[in-house]
């Protein structure tokens, strides 16, 4: 289907699609605050642009609460972006290190590992 659309042929390495997601997620649960920080700014900025865009402060005041929503909403998109260059780069690394088959494998571990991580720091805040 796709070699309809396109004159060339390209191919994609779902192994490194796949172990560059795993780590961006391992990554993300981990280091939550940073994530978090991360969705703020992004949150931040999509406010600042967009009230350039107003010339109207009337018109800006009144749709306010929407776009403001959907700004939170893109922010938290695009907050996974930094995880997926830092994830491909640990699934690379790991990968030239140990071997494709590592490279899943301790994608998987370190899921496991930062998921009990943020379960048990999510437990530790609640109980304080």
């Amino acid at each position: 289907m796709l070699t309809e659309i396109f004159p060339f042929r390209f191919e994609l390495d779902t192994i490194a699609i796949a172990g560059a997601s795993l780590w961006s997620l391992s990554l993300y649960l981990a280091f939550n605050p940073v994530s978090e920080w991360v969705i703020e700014q992004l949150n931040r900025w999509f406010n600042f642009a967009e009230r350039s865009l107003y010339t109207s402060k009337l018109e800006f005041e009144r749709t306010r609460q929407a776009r403001e929503s959907q700004n939170a909403f893109y922010a938290s998109l695009f907050s996974i972006v930094p995880f997926l260059i830092v994830g491909a780069l640990c699934n690379w690394g790991i990968e030239i290190g140990l071997g494709r088959g590592w490279a899943i494998s301790m994608g998987i571990l370190a899921c496991i590992a930062s998921g009990i991580y943020e379960l048990g720091r999510r437990d530790g805040q609640s109980s304080d």
